[in-house]
This record gives structure tokens, sequence and C-alpha cells, in this order.
């Protein structure tokens, strides 16, 4: 059985990683390279770098930005924003990047994919699509143009396979930075479309969630951006949780068994005493 994967999805905006909300709001994080580090360092099995403001500026994707962040990423690195030709994969494939994502191009270039399939095999190739419920129904979102296309999801995500995607990441605008859980009827009709793996995204609030949409649900994996950001070893301590009931992969020796968490995901202290017994604990390095 293949374990699931715990993914990191970073935000950038105008070369600073950001916290969004609803695709309307967004607040400065930090830099890409520094963000990449520290989810590296905490266990990350994946990240996706989406750089949202390059197709709406028209301009080229930021190789920089990309090279920089590869150097202190030892996990597959996606990347999408601004590719909208064969010489700019290939440039980012030099850059670092393992896999591309496709979303603007999708929508308005589709023939890209099939030749990018073609070229890099379709494990390299993922179609990123933004979903909108509208009057009960899912559609897809186009972010740049805020215009909201008569196909339904699961369709859409259908020709896209057919196209030569490998992987479908399918992300929630209306839970976009809600924190209130994944949208599991939206995941769940384009896993039922699809027979790629699909990787989720939108309204990780706690660890709880991740558990909810691995359980409910078909994905092969589950990303979360705004949710890892702030909390110190969120990854770790999100793996420690999810292992309990669904495989994943968690390589480091901190299982936090003898832990208390509130409900979301953070470690509570333990007692004073419990504490001062630990001063005189020495613990090795653990080389992740």
């Amino acid at each position: 059985m293949l374990k699931k994967r715990i993914v990191a999805t970073l935000v950038v905006k105008n070369g600073i990683v950001v916290q969004s909300r609803n695709f309307k709001r967004y607040m400065p994080v930090g830099k890409p390279d520094i963000a990449v580090e520290f989810l590296d360092d905490w266990g990350i099995d994946e990240v996706i770098l989406l750089d949202i403001s390059a197709s709406r500026a028209g301009r080229l994707p930021d190789y920089a930005m990309v090279r920089s962040a590869s150097a202190r990423c030892n996990v597959p690195l996606t990347v999408g924003g601004g590719i909208t030709s064969i010489e700019h994969i290939l440039e980012l494939m030099h850059c670092g990047a393992d896999k591309v994502s496709f979303n603007q191009v999708a929508l308005h270039q589709p023939t890209l994919i099939e030749e990018a399939a073609k070229l890099f095999g379709d494990q390299c190739i993922v179609v990123s699509i933004d979903a909108l419920q509208v009057d009960g129904k899912y559609r897809v979102y186009d972010y740049l143009d805020r215009n909201v296309l008569k196909v339904p999801v699961g369709e859409f995500a259908l020709q896209m396979q057919d196209r030569g995607a490998g992987e479908i990441f399918i992300n929630s605008v209306d839970r976009d930075g809600t924190k209130c859980g994944f949208d599991l009827d939206l995941i769940n009709a384009v896993c039922s479309a699809v027979t790629v793996p699909v990787i989720c995204c939108g309204g990780a609030g706690m660890p709880q969630h991740f558990i909810e949409v691995l359980k409910g649900t078909g994905v092969s994996a589950v990303a979360a951006a705004n949710f890892f950001h702030f909390t110190e070893h969120s990854v770790t301590t999100t793996k420690a949780l999810v292992s309990q009931h669904i495989p994943v992969r968690h390589e480091t020796h901190a299982r936090y068994v003898s832990n208390l968490f509130n409900t979301a995901g953070r470690l509570l202290k333990k007692d004073d005493a419990v504490l001062e017994e630990l001063l005189y604990h020495k613990v090795e390095k653990e080389i992740i």
C-alpha cells in the first residue's frame, strides 16, 4: 500500500510567500527559500511552489527564485507560474524543479500539456484546478479574470488527464485560508472522475482535518499552505498525529506519544516536574 503524502504549498506573490484567504486577501510570510528550508527540515514529503503574480504580470517564471529554493530542497519540488512554453519547462528543470504545475495553461493553452507530457513524461505534469461552488455545483474558477467556467470540476479534471496530466491538484477557493477543513464533496468529485493521483488543498486548520480527508476521500496527497507557516515543527507534529490513523512517511523519532495537543495541533506544556526531569536526558541530534 502506498503511503499518503503530506505536501506544502508555497503561494508566492511578487517574490514573497504569502498567506492567502479566498484568493482575495494576502499577508506576507517570508522568503521562498527560507520557507522551503524549514519545511524540508521538518520532514515535508513534497513542496509546491506557485508564483501567482507571474501570469498576471505577463512575465517569465522566476528562475532565480526556483534555483535558490531548490538548493535548499531535498524533496520533490513542483513549480508553477508564468509557464507558457516548452523552453520555460526546460529552464525550470535546469533550475531544480522536478515537476511543473499548469493552471492558466490548462484553461487557455491546453495543447502545451500534451506536448509537455510527451517530452517529459506525464509524471512531471501537474494540472492545478481552482474550484468554486456556485448554486450547489463545483465549477472551475479562473483567478486572473475572476471568471467561473460552466464546465464541472470533475469533467475538467478528466479532460486534463486525457491531455497528459500525471497529477491533479484541486484547490478549493471557498475554503482557502478559512481553517474550517477540506471540502470532501469537491475532492470526491475529482477523485471519482480521474485515475491519476489527486492532491487536495484549501481549508487545513488542524491535524484532524488531514485525517478526515485521508479517511473520507481517495486523495493520494494532502497539501496545505497557511497551516504550516506559523507553528514550529508543524509538519512533524501533524505527521505524528496523522500516522496514528493513516500510513504516512514519518521518518523522525519524534512520535509525541506521551504529549498532549490542543485542537489546533499545538503541543501543550508538560508538568514542571516532567520538564525538570528531562533536563537530565541527553538527546542526540537527529538527521532526517
